[in-house]
């Protein structure tokens, strides 16, 4: 499967810029709380995953590392993202292995956008696999079975 390096690098900035602060905190105990109660404990075990893969190669390169300082410095900024992804964009192009190992563990790690409404009066939205009884109130008596 042929790595399209641009776009995974486009994705990981996405996913880690505003996590990239709270990778680089020293007090992890302390950040794990306010980040997971901020982005979730899901994003935030993918995030270390990942950042974990990537750590040690950004500590050998100064380039990339003042790109993630700049970036810890302001997590919005457009411009400090976009300096961390072409940073990342000539490591995992020179990196093929590196590259592979980091497109596997996004695929298992990257947020899917499952997007569910309910709309109208009892209606009812549910994501992935239900079964059972759905009971949307209005003094409703469920019978299983019989008696």
């Amino acid at each position: 499967m042929a790595i399209d390096v641009a776009i995974l690098t486009k994705d990981l900035v996405d996913f880690l810029a505003p996590l990239i602060p709270f990778l680089e905190e020293t007090t992890k105990r302390v950040v794990a709380g306010e980040v997971i109660k901020r982005f979730g404990a899901t994003a935030w075990g993918q995030a270390q995953i990942l950042w974990e893969k990537l750590q040690p190669k950004v500590e050998a390169k100064p380039s990339l590392q003042e790109a993630v300082k700049d970036l810890v410095q302001d997590p919005a900024d457009k411009d400090a993202q976009a300096a961390l992804r072409h940073q990342l964009k000539k490591l995992l192009t020179e990196d093929a292995i590196l590259a592979s190992e980091v497109a596997q563990l996004w695929q298992e790690a990257k947020p899917t956008n499952v997007s569910v409404i309910a709309s109208g009066d009892r209606s009812v939205a549910a994501s992935g696999s239900v079964s059972g009884i759905i009971n949307t109130g209005d003094s409703n008596t469920n019978v299983m079975g019989a008696k």
